[in-house]
C-alpha cells in the first residue's frame, strides 16, 4: 500500500518538489519502539535529475526543504538517499536502514 497519512504526504511533496524518476518511502517507525501507526521515522530514496551537479549536502537540503513542515512536527528522523538517474542506473541498490540508536533507551542508561 501507500502507507499512512504521513507516508503519503512525504511521497506527494517529494514528487512535487523533485520530479523523481524513482522514489521509495519507507516507514521505519515500528523498528523504533513507538506506538502502532506513529509514523515518526522514515527513510527515503529519491532519484532525481534535479540532483545533477549538486553535492550530497545540497541534495539533502532539497529533500529537507520539501519536507520542512513535517520535520518540524511529526517526523522525528529521516534517512535520505539522494541520487541522480545516472547514479541509480549504475547501482540500483539502496543501503540498509541504519540501526535504531534508541534515544530514550540511551538516556535511561546514562541515568
Amino acid at each position: 500500500g501507500a502507507g499512512g497519512p504521513l507516508a503519503r504526504t512525504i511521497r506527494a511533496k517529494l514528487t512535487a518538489a523533485l520530479q523523481p524518476t524513482h522514489l521509495e518511502v519507507r516507514d521505519d517507525s515500528p523498528r523504533h519502539g513507538g506506538p502502532p501507526g506513529a509514523e515518526t521515522h522514515f527513510g527515503v530514496l529519491v532519484v532525481s535529475g534535479r540532483f545533477a551537479g549538486l553535492p550530497l549536502l545540497q541534495r539533502h537540503r532539497l529533500v529537507h526543504e520539501a519536507l520542512r513542515a513535517e520535520l518540524a512536527g511529526p517526523l522525528h528522523a529521516l534517512q535520505v538517499i539522494a541520487r541522480t538517474p545516472q547514479q541509480w542506473q549504475s547501482d540500483p541498490r539502496a543501503p540498509p536502514a541504519p540501526p535504531c540508536l534508541g534515544g530514550s533507551k540511551r538516556e535511561r542508561r546514562r541515568g
